[in-house]
């Protein structure tokens, strides 16, 4: 199903012409109102005018996350106070807060590309939507819950946390979508069984995922679990919130970026310039209809590619893959660059292996170690009865993978089922000791 035919489905060259409308509108307003853009522009030498292609677009400075922090809380607003009617923040775990402001029409399309993001997951207004995203200032609640009701879907706002009360709502309620991360999606199955509750015969049929990289194994692993069709949704807190993105039912083969309101790039971290369709870079987004925080090719760090084929559902919009990764987060082991999400697709192809993992990077003398740790299930630990040599054949195997299809060396230390931190927000994988 296709939320709004108009706009989704529009010929390239029509959507193309419609981009840079508002490509040009944007870029006017955000001179004449931001002093930071002006200032930006004016450095690099640049003028709204210059905009007269989409191309053009390249000839511009770059906004980052560390330009949000360093003009905290709302310098980067493009609108008044009073024409903002809400607030929102990141967690800030890395630093100040990144703010961002909504007006009455941002709010509006905002609850618009998250009804279509539904839509796309094959949902209306029959449906009961279980939103297990966080509410507050983090924007994945009010987001998910705001599209679900544009839809005219029931919404049940349950947030994060209180995981037994979670799934006793499931039970009782019916809903027949939840929005969650994924690895809380894991957190609730394996809560449910411990409960005596069989998850797979819940009313649920759709989950929509996000707020963290997830692999094909942990979907396969969610829809074993939950007996439901896994859908991934992308969105930033920065650019608006979940729904910048959304993975349709044909073929599940990217997430269709709703063009008619941001402008996508794929740069190379490094050079920062800019690379053709279907090569592997950074994200970079523009927001070209949003009013009181637009953002001008803001670096998003997260890394995919992006597909310009028609899609057999009928939209016209790019698809970006799953994200890998985050130039950021990216970790360089001896020289070897790798991401947490390539190694849990390592790990889950392996039989025996539980989809929760962690990884502890340190460094001795001058060179950097890493150390997986990757939690055996139940049903191995029952069949083998914790015979050490079952574990060590399995510790070698993920050891000669890594080596192997990554090309790092990696100590692996197999712990007891349940043993590792679960998560009901973002999975946080990685324990960087080198900057302790």
């Amino acid at each position: 199903m296709i939320y709004n035919e108009e706009f989704e489905t529009l010929p390239r060259e029509v959507l193309e012409a419609l981009q840079l409308k508002r490509l040009q509108q944007v870029v006017q307003r955000v001179y004449h109102t931001v002093g930071f853009y002006r200032t930006a522009f004016d450095e690099a030498g640049v003028k709204p005018d210059d905009i007269k292609s989409l191309a053009d677009l390249a000839r511009f400075p770059f906004t980052t996350k560390q330009d949000l922090r360093d003009n905290y809380p709302f310098g980067l607003f493009a609108v008044p106070m009073s024409s903002v009617v809400r607030l929102q923040a990141s967690s800030g775990t890395t630093g100040r807060s990144t703010v961002v402001g909504y007006t009455k029409r941002d709010i509006d399309v905002w609850s618009e590309l998250m009804a279509r993001c539904f839509a796309a997951a094959g949902l209306n207004k029959n449906d009961i939507i279980h939103n297990a995203y966080g509410y507050g200032l983090f924007t994945g609640g009010l987001g998910a819950h705001y599209g679900a009701e544009r839809l005219g879907a029931s919404v049940i706002p349950m947030s994060g946390g209180n995981t037994k009360r979670q799934i006793m709502i499931l039970q009782d309620f019916g809903p027949t979508a939840i929005c969650c991360t994924p690895s809380y999606a894991l957190n609730l199955a394996e809560q449910g069984r411990a409960m005596g509750v069989d998850m797979r015969n819940l009313k649920l049929r759709v989950g929509i995922f996000g707020a963290e990289p997830w692999s094909d194994k942990m979907r396969d692993d969610i829809e074993s679990a939950l007996n439901i069709t896994a859908l991934n949704i992308y969105g930033l807190s920065e650019v608006m919130g979940p729904g910048v993105s959304m993975e349709c039912t044909e073929g599940r083969s990217g997430m269709h970026v709703f063009e008619d309101h941001f402008l996508i790039e794929i740069i190379d971290p490094e050079t920062g310039s800019v690379l053709p369709y279907g090569e592997k870079g950074e994200l970079v987004f523009t927001t070209i209809t949003k009013e009181a925080f637009p953002l001008i090719r803001f670096r998003s760090r997260d890394i995919t590619t992006l597909n310009i084929a028609p899609c057999r559902c009928g939209r016209t919009h790019v698809r970006m893959d799953r994200v890998m990764g985050r130039s950021d987060d990216m970790l360089i082991i001896r020289g070897v660059n790798v991401f947490p999400s390539q190694i849990e697709a390592v790990l889950l192809n392996i039989e025996g292996v539980e989809p929760h993992y962690q990884l502890i990077v340190e460094r001795v003398d001058t060179l950097d170690t890493i150390e997986v740790q990757v939690e055996v299930s139940e049903k191995l630990m029952d069949e083998s009865e914790g015979e050490v040599r079952v574990l060590q054949n399995m510790e070698r195997r993920i050891v000669k993978d890594m080596k192997d299809y990554l090309g790092i060396s990696a100590k692996v230390k197999m712990v007891e089922p349940k043993s590792l931190q679960r998560f009901e927000g973002k999975a946080s994988r990685v324990i960087d000791k080198r900057q302790i």
